[in-house]
């Protein structure tokens, strides 16, 4: 190879160099960048203001809220308090609300939240816009009922983790209907289809093994048949007590309201 040749090879292998670094000083920038966007895009739905969790609970509550946030474009928030002032949980929540302008689609937008009143052994939810569709008053004191006795036993990381699992699984059904009927169960409706395909199966191998013709009456002589005689005779009555049990852990009331900031909301209220 003659010196042209080495000297076109050189600048070949030095603007080859030159480009690698120039895509490699691309390549960091833009990872960190993309690293603080979704750091960024975190919002903080959990305000554990009474000291419930810890930091890890913290965090992977936050990063969950953040997830079904996202999968029903509605906020899901926690708020635990200790509520030194003595306020009422239901305003309580309202103005946390109007403060905050808490909302995914927007501020003062959808928005579902669970407030801890520490002090007076309350909790309350409240549902706003979107949420206060798919989640109503009815909804809301069956995310109450499923979290009270976690609330009461001081397991508080799987009572905020049923809660926002329920409200994801709940705006899932369109409003009007029980989300819990059984009929609207995967495992019910599979167990139901088996079912009927066993129906179906045995009344076509009965209908394939042919017709029966004799019956009782075939080889029955009428004449000599008969009731020769009958007898009733009393023997006993049973009487069955059974005990209603009702819900010690909760006491459910309110429903929902209005904040100060004029935003409609459905809601649920009890005791733990």
């Amino acid at each position: 190879m003659d010196d042209g040749g080495r000297i076109l090879v050189n600048r070949s292998g030095v603007i080859l160099a030159v480009l690698l670094c120039f895509a490699v000083s691309l390549i960091f920038p833009l990872g960190m960048k993309a690293s603080e966007a979704a750091a960024a895009e975190m919002k903080q739905l959990v305000y554990d203001e009474a000291g419930l969790l810890n930091q890890e609970e913290h965090d992977l509550l936050n990063e969950m809220a953040n997830e079904y946030s996202a999968r029903k474009e509605t906020d899901m928030i926690i708020l635990t308090s200790q509520n030194t002032t003595n306020a009422d949980v239901e305003k309580m929540t309202e103005d946390f609300y109007d403060e905050h302008a808490f909302g995914y689609d927007k501020p003062h937008g959808n928005a579902v939240i669970l407030t801890l009143d520490m002090k007076n052994r309350e909790v309350y939810l409240a549902g706003f816009y979107k949420a206060k569709t798919y989640l109503d008053d009815e909804r809301l004191d069956k995310i109450r009922t499923k979290i009270t006795p976690y609330l009461t036993g001081g397991e508080y990381m799987l009572a905020f983790e049923t809660y926002m699992k329920t409200a994801d699984k709940y705006m899932g059904f369109r409003p009007g209907i029980n989300p819990d009927n059984l009929f609207y169960n995967g495992w019910f409706q599979l167990a139901v289809s088996l079912l009927i395909g066993g129906i179906v199966v045995g009344m076509m191998a009965i209908r394939s093994g042919g017709r029966v013709t004799v019956n009782g009456h075939t080889y029955e002589d009428a004449a000599a048949s008969g009731v020769l005689d009958h007898r009733d005779q009393y023997l006993h009555t049973t009487v069955t007590k059974q005990k209603i049990e009702r819900n010690k852990n909760s006491s459910s009331g309110g429903g929902g309201g209005t904040t100060s900031g004029g935003h409609s909301h459905s809601g649920s209220r009890g005791s733990f």
